[in-house]
């Protein structure tokens, strides 16, 4: 997924992004409010990552005028605030989720990952796709029963076509799923790891739609 991390504390900050990077995410670590409006007009992200006391403002605003705007991006909240009063706020104003610091790095990438199913409209983390049995929470595939080994890069691609199982999705569509800003991309990136999915999960999974882009298919 392309996530946008909103966070000010620059340890913090680095530490999550290495962990979503870990698993297979690109990330776009921002610091400051101003900068994370620019950032949600020029880029469409998969889910944000919101801290409440900023620099430059408060998270809550930030988010109640996402939502204002008809922007529907899933939100987690990290913040210090553990009052029953501020988790409530926090849920009025739009959050999908809402982890209170310190928190441990694992389970951020498991509410990440069940924010993620609910919006793909499939909370459920079992699914069969053709002879593939795929589990979203532990992000294992088995292929006729024998365990398929992926790597981030490869579990990243191939989650962005199961999220979106009817959808062409295009080369573009599918970098900014895998490179934050700035990062180098190589010209033929993609038809790389598609042609290894391909290998790993059977030919048919995905389908060139010459010119226009990739979808899911049928193994």
């Amino acid at each position: 997924m392309r996530v946008l991390l909103i966070e000010d504390n620059a340890g913090l900050g680095q530490a999550v992004r290495e962990q979503l990077a870990d698993d297979g995410h690109a990330v776009d670590w921002i610091q400051r409010l101003d900068h994370a409006d620019t950032s949600v007009h020029t880029t469409a992200y998969d889910l944000i990552l919101l801290d409440l006391v900023l620099p430059d403002g408060h998270g809550l605003d930030f988010l109640r005028w996402r939502r204002a705007a008809g922007d529907a991006t899933p939100v987690i909240i990290m913040t210090a605030g553990d009052q029953i009063s501020d988790r409530i706020a926090g849920l009025n104003a739009g959050a999908d989720d809402y982890l209170v610091k310190p928190f441990d790095l694992f389970e951020l990438s498991a509410r990440i990952a069940a924010v993620a199913r609910r919006y793909s409209g499939n909370p459920n983390p079992q699914l069969q796709l053709g002879e593939l049995q795929i589990n979203l929470s532990d992000r294992t595939v088995h292929r006729a029963g024998l365990a398929v080994e992926l790597t981030a890069r490869e579990w990243a691609l191939f989650e962005a076509f199961i999220q979106r199982p009817s959808a062409l999705l295009s080369k573009s569509q599918l970098e900014e799923r895998l490179y934050a800003f700035g990062a180098e991309i190589e010209s033929n990136t993609i038809e790389v790891y598609i042609s290894r999915l391909r290998k790993k999960l059977g030919y048919s999974m995905i389908e060139t739609v010459r010119g226009m882009g990739y979808r899911l298919g049928v193994s």
